[in-house]
């Protein structure tokens, strides 16, 4: 059979700690998790035909990425290859940029192309030379995978994803690599694994670091919360939204009833549509309260213009803080979770 969109890509579940080692079939395959837009990238096999390039929800993308369009020129015919689309802005990567490029079309898409060039690294390898490779071992398809960059010489904007199986090596990217913005963690692979679309079979593990910020606003009424929408005060004085928490715990929202008390007039969110999440231009309806509590709050890495792009979780009250001890608007996490 030979692969064409829409293929389902394979999923991962989401672990709070590193797996033991029996946790997927076959030896334990460390790779990063790139914070970018999931994309299968077809060659056309047997006949001539385009480049195709796919999104994790199945939708075609080739006319919004046409440098990319152009570099698969080097790739072989009948590849299907399963991998991240990244941006680079200055020395970092850029999930916004990758937005810009991803809404493109048009002159628009190709002016961008030329400022916001994109990368495509790869990680998984589905089809090779109209070889269908969904129940080899993933072991074997990566072998496939390093022959195609070695064979081919592959360079930018081809990027072959490092792996691991040194789990004390794993241990470390996710505390090192994971403060490089664009990469939020780990992704775990069996080495017997087939590829499996649409299931769940791949484990994910964000690195997780505490910080603080200002409870700003919450869901729900005072006396039973749902949710925080945190801040932090900016170099000029305003209070920033920063995150959104997830729901809280039960014994969470009956000690934040005992300590929120009412906005007064003049809170700095009054008139402000707060976005139900990052991105979105939903509002969120909301209840606020006095900016003087402090949350201490578990995030991830995944952050742009300030903000944290996924619900953080509340860990604390710092009842023992004030406004001022927290960390800046823009500023990172704090400390190891």
């Amino acid at each position: 059979m030979v692969l064409s969109p829409p293929v389902e890509p394979m999923l991962a579940q989401a672990r709070d700690n590193l797996p033991p080692p029996s946790a997927l079939p076959g030896d334990l395959i460390f790779q990063p998790k790139w914070d970018g837009f999931r994309a299968l990238l077809f060659t056309p096999w047997p006949a001539p035909g385009p480049v195709l390039l796919q999104s994790r929800r199945g939708a075609l993308m080739q006319a919004r990425f046409p440098d990319l369009v152009r570099a698969a020129s080097a790739l072989p015919d009948g590849l299907v290859l399963d991998g991240e689309l990244i941006v680079w802005s200055g020395d970092h990567m850029s999930f916004e940029a990758l937005q810009r490029r991803a809404a493109s079309s048009g002159r628009t898409a190709a002016r961008l192309a030329e400022e916001l060039p994109a990368h495509f690294v790869a990680f998984d390898i589905l089809q090779a030379e109209g070889q269908e490779l969904l129940h080899v071992p993933y072991a074997a398809r990566r072998t496939r995978l390093e022959s195609l960059f070695a064979e081919h010489r592959l360079t930018a904007p081809w990027t072959l994803c490092p792996e691991t199986t040194d789990i004390t090596l794993a241990r470390e990217w996710l505390t090192s690599w994971t403060r490089v913005p664009g990469i939020e963690g780990l992704i775990v692979r069996g080495g017997r694994q087939h590829y499996l679309p649409a299931a769940r079979a791949l484990l994910k593990i964000r690195r997780r670091d505490t910080t603080e910020a200002v409870i700003g606003a919450i869901t729900g009424p005072l006396g039973r919360p749902q949710s925080l929408v945190l801040g932090r005060v900016d170099q000029d004085g305003r209070l920033r939204p920063v995150a959104r928490s997830t729901p809280v715990r039960p014994d969470a929202a009956r000690q934040l009833a005992e300590l929120l008390t009412p906005a007064a007039p003049g809170h700095p969110w009054e008139g402000v549509r707060l976005a139900s999440t990052w991105g979105s231009h939903t509002p969120l309806d909301v209840t606020l309260v006095r900016p003087e509590l402090i949350a201490e709050i578990i995030v991830d890495t995944a952050r742009e213009r300030g903000a944290w792009r996924h619900s953080v979780r509340l860990a604390r009250i710092r009842t023992d803080m004030t406004v001022g001890d927290v960390p800046p608007f823009d500023a990172g996490a704090t400390s190891a979770a």
